[in-house]
């Protein structure tokens, strides 16, 4: 079937003969990126670089990373550092009698250290920290990658509406002029005592009931390149009023689509990243389990530092005459009851960790509940866009027919209009299915997943 063409100066042409007097466009020395051509390919890149919603997860991805960085610390050694200078009032320091006389404390002291802290065994906190890290980072791409899923499709959709808008447009000015010749030619012959002036009325009507549908087409037309400008992230001048000029340059996509349903079933719960966020938060969860338990173990970390500090007794004291050398050891702890606190927690970690199962169950229910119901829309699409192969050509012969009877007095004026009238609604019909065939293979790829590359 051959695609119908966009006629965008027709549309345009249009659309400023019926603005009112105080809409009008003041669209001067606009920013190139906004009058340039804009294939669907463009479309997306722009999305991709500018879409406010990428924006704010490309932030929350950027953020989780620190979150990553800040799980895997627990694991990691910790090399602290510290030092301290104090003065004491002497009449606050008390003398230690002695047989040599009073001894006191020096009223200056300084101490300076630094020592390296390695956990070595937290109860399987380390390792559950490393594999923690790692799927919380996966997750979060996921997420991301849900995201430009989701950005990619309202692109495509917001992109095809316009083109719809803008056919419709086309469509029915085409009808008005149609029917406007009509009612012409009805009038030279209401001159011409031909027909009376009921034909004329009639015709008049057409038109009349015509016009709203014209007029609701450009607003529709209006509409969809405001959504389309939205989505792709464009900050509009403030002098663009009504028509934003957007030059679209890409057609509807009625190139055919072969499926299999079961295939199609196993790469959506292969593909989607929202799957894969939701067992990397299975997996999170049965890590907390594994945190909440190591409250019930010992905690075993090993030390090594340098100390250094001034001279308590030395005489005179002095503060540059100072004691250093080296330390090394190793500390265990176990908190042997904690009030019933890590219970609670490993209670609540278990309830948590069933949880995130039910919901990865449920999603992927839906997910394929999701690919049948974009299968059953596309098949659907596919049967009417296929039912107006010929339809318009039939339509276009018919009207041809009606005004040859009408004018050989053989058919009548109504017979013309309803002729037209189906003509119309052909066109309209045909470009819908263009647009629901269009809509419905972008929706059925993004049911499947096949936009995106999963994570590992």
């Amino acid at each position: 079937m051959k695609k119908l063409k966009l006629i965008f100066s027709l549309a345009a042409m249009g659309f400023a003969a019926t603005l009112p007097s105080f809409a009008q466009n003041t669209n001067t020395n606009l920013p190139a990126w906004l009058t340039r051509p804009l294939s669907l390919t463009d479309a997306l890149n722009t999305a991709l670089e500018q879409n406010a919603a990428l924006l704010e997860a490309k932030s929350d991805l950027e953020s989780t990373h620190g979150l990553v960085v800040q799980t895997r610390a627990v694991a990691l050694p910790q090399l602290i550092a510290s030092g301290q200078y104090k003065y004491t009032d002497p009449n606050a320091i008390e003398s230690f009698p002695t047989a040599a006389g009073p001894l006191a404390t020096p009223d200056q002291n300084w101490n300076a250290g630094i020592q390296l802290v390695q956990s070595i065994y937290s109860g399987g906190r380390i390792i559950a920290a490393f594999k923690a890290a790692d799927a919380t980072e996966k997750q979060s791409l996921a997420n991301y990658q849900t995201s430009i899923a989701d950005t990619l499709l309202n692109v495509r959709l917001a992109y095809y509406d316009v083109l719809l808008a803008a056919q419709e447009i086309t469509v029915h000015e085409a009808s008005v002029k149609l029917l406007q010749k009509e009612l012409d030619d009805q009038k030279h012959r209401l001159a011409a005592g031909t027909v009376p002036k009921f034909n004329v009325l009639r015709a008049e009507v057409a038109v009349a009931n015509e016009r709203p549908n014209l007029i609701s087409a450009r607003n529709n037309y209006r509409i969809a390149k405001n959504n389309l400008a939205n989505v792709l992230g464009y900050n509009l001048p403030r002098e663009i009023w009504e028509d934003i000029p957007l030059n679209l340059t890409d057609d509807f996509d009625s190139s055919p689509l072969r499926i299999n349903l079961p295939d199609a079933i196993q790469q959506a719960l292969t593909r989607r990243s929202e799957l894969l966020s939701l067992r990397k938060g299975v997996e999170l969860q049965r890590l907390s389990i594994v945190n909440a338990k190591a409250g019930y173990k010992p905690s075993v970390s090993v030390f090594a530092g340098y100390d250094w500090r001034n001279s308590q007794y030395t005489e005179p004291v002095t503060l540059d005459h100072d004691f250093n050398g080296w330390n090394a050891g190793a500390q265990l702890s176990w908190n042997i009851f904690d009030g019933a606190l890590t219970f609670g927690k490993v209670k609540s970690a278990k309830a948590q960790f069933d949880k995130s199962k039910t919901v990865l169950a449920d999603q992927g229910r839906q997910i394929e509940l999701q690919v049948r119901t974009a299968y059953s829309d596309f098949i659907q699409a596919r049967e009417t866009l296929e039912s107006q192969g010929k339809v318009q050509e039939e339509a276009d012969e018919a009207l041809r027919e009606a005004k040859q009877r009408a004018d050989a007095g053989t058919g009548t004026q109504l017979d013309v209009l309803d002729a037209e009238t189906s003509l119309t609604q052909s066109r309209t019909t045909q470009i819908q299915a263009l647009h629901d065939y269009s809509t419905a293979k972008v929706k059925f790829d993004r049911a499947i997943g096949s936009d995106i590359t999963p994570v590992k």
